[in-house]
């Protein structure tokens, strides 16, 4: 199946071992996203993250840095968030309100579960794992 192609940008939200995702159920099928979406018409890669991170998450964000930009049906841009208001699970999206869209379920996943788990973009998964684990050597929290 061909997909469009749209640029997206997203967050990466981690508390300690953990980092904030997207559970996604539709057709059968089980994965699990980084918070984000299409970057509209006027808007910058940064403001379509915050708007995201607002509409799915229902929390508001401070953006850092950028920690990646890759090519995955588009280009894709991943921003260092940290949560600076809102709860989590209170985002309304207007997919989430499609029920032919599937499910849309924040959840967080330890560091370690990352190699068990279906992540999209892979490239991306693998990027904030190894980023992840190389702050946790330097704070000495892991082996």
């Amino acid at each position: 199946m061909m997909r469009n192609k749209r640029n997206r940008g997203a967050v990466v939200i981690i508390d300690g071992r953990k980092i904030l995702l997207i559970k996604r159920v539709k057709r059968h099928e089980q994965y699990f996203v980084f918070p984000g979406g299409g970057i509209e018409t006027g808007e910058t890669p940064e403001e379509a993250a915050i708007r995201e991170a607002k509409e799915e998450l229902g929390v508001d964000v401070e953006l850092k840095d950028c920690i990646s930009i890759i090519e995955f049906n588009g280009m894709q841009y991943y921003f260092h968030a940290k949560i600076t208001a809102g709860r989590i699970g209170e985002g309304k999206a207007a997919e989430f309100q499609e029920p032919d869209r599937g499910i849309y379920e924040p959840v967080w996943i330890l560091i370690e579960e990352f190699p068990l788990k279906d992540i999209r973009p892979q490239e991306m998964a693998g990027r904030i794992q190894s980023l992840l684990e190389q702050s946790l050597k330097e704070e000495g929290t892991l082996g």
